[in-house]
């Protein structure tokens, strides 16, 4: 056997995702990211007919509500970008390699999430005090 035979052999076979495959996903996923804009602008109306409604309700937990959507919304966000870059793949590799920085990016984010959540319910705590 040729050398060069040989080593295509033992060469790892690379999983192909077919371009139908990647392409309905794609369009699945920008499917749902329209319906979730939708629901999400649904939600800021009510939110905002709340606040109108409830001027009783305290500043600071009217601010942990709104950063708490934010960070909702931007995470959401992130999944369905990573939804995206998943269906673009080409291969297992490609494919794993966009699993591994998202969940890297993911993990960095909510750290900062909750760090800033707790800030924000610190405030809170130290404004309701006498």
């Amino acid at each position: 056997m040729a050398p060069e035979t040989e080593s295509k052999m033992y060469d790892t076979p690379q999983f192909e995702i077919p371009s139908a495959v990647r392409e309905l996903a794609e369009r699945n996923v920008a499917q749902v990211r329209q319906s979730y804009e939708q629901v999400v602008s649904l939600m800021q109306k009510a939110q905002e007919a709340a606040m109108k409604s409830q001027g009783a309700m305290a500043q600071s937990a009217l601010e942990i509500q709104a950063k708490t959507l934010e960070f909702a919304q931007a995470n959401v966000m992130a999944n369905f970008s990573f939804a995206a870059d998943l269906a673009r793949a080409r291969d297992l590799t490609e494919y794993l390699a966009v699993q591994s920085r998202y969940a890297q990016a993911q993990l960095e984010t909510y750290a900062k999430q909750s760090q800033e959540i707790t800030r924000l319910m610190n405030a809170a705590a130290h404004k309701s005090q006498p």
